[in-house]
């Protein structure tokens, strides 16, 4: 199995075995629209199957990030075999710096190549941005953090030829989406205490108002035919969001939580309209 390059909070590898043996048997498309870590991408990508893919999110480094790893692998390879960065606090917030300057269009590579680096050595894999969309992550402190070899890079890049890759909001991207596609949904997880509201993946955060627009996004979806799974914290809104759909509720460990106390195994939903 193609592995993900990020390491990324609320990341499917623990969930795939869950969300794989839920989809659907058949389907036209596949969407993702809050890309992340891809690992159900990844996965389902390996198969011959004819599918097409449709992979998007709003975090545009995110989706630079991956192009790059598409469409200039061996530059990107190049970059990061010279990377000068170590693993020490200064290196590390030199190169959150310098990442947080760059314009990823004029250097898509060495944008993409820092954030390949800043993932592997910030705290918990997480992505997070302020007010202004800078990268503020503090150092994880990690013994020996390793970066993806060249064959781990090279085999995402051949599953990422697959598919097309678009920066944008959720709702503009699947309007897309028609009958007998699938879409797979995982937004950025509603907080389940305030101690885990790690959510802010981009300047404009995921609260609750943009939930509620999502669900009304996966009933229109339904209407047209589309298949979609969402996966999301189990809480009392969500599940009231989403009454009208299968809800299955399963157990995931959490390890994002800022207080170690709060981590361990949590209670999350998978939502199927099929």
């Amino acid at each position: 199995m193609v592995r993900p390059l990020l390491k990324w909070a609320g990341g499917k590898r623990q969930l795939l075995h869950e969300l794989i043996s839920r989809m659907p048997d058949g389907f036209n498309t596949y969407w993702e629209p809050f890309l992340g870590g891809a690992a159900l991408f990844f996965n389902i990508s390996e198969s011959d199957d004819g599918h097409g893919y449709v992979l998007s999110d709003i975090n545009p480094t995110l989706c630079l990030f991956y192009q790059t790893v598409r469409d200039r692998t061996d530059d990107l390879l190049g970059y990061v075999s010279s990377l000068k960065y170590g693993n020490s606090s200064p290196d590390y917030y030199e190169a959150r710096m310098r990442f947080n300057i760059l314009d990823g269009k004029k250097e898509p590579v060495e944008k993409s190549g820092l954030l390949l680096y800043l993932n592997r050595h910030c705290f918990n894999g997480l992505y997070r941005v302020n007010s202004k969309g800078e990268f503020n992550v503090p150092f994880g402190s990690y013994i020996s953090p390793k970066i993806p070899s060249h064959e781990h890079i090279l085999a995402a890049s051949e599953s990422l030829k697959k598919a097309k890759i678009l920066n944008g909001d959720f709702l503009e991207v699947i309007s897309g989406a028609g009958k007998g596609d699938f879409v797979y949904f995982d937004p950025p997880y509603e907080p389940i205490s305030k101690s885990s509201s790690f959510t802010a993946y981009s300047k404009e955060g995921f609260g609750r108002g943009q939930q509620e627009r999502l669900s009304k996004v996966m009933k229109e979806l339904d209407r047209k035919g589309a298949l979609f799974m969402l996966s999301n914290s189990g809480n009392s809104l969500l599940e009231e969001l989403y009454s009208g759909f299968r809800i299955i509720k399963v157990e995931a460990r959490r390890s994002i939580n800022s207080n170690g106390l709060g981590r361990g195994s949590v209670r999350e939903i998978i939502v199927t309209n099929y």
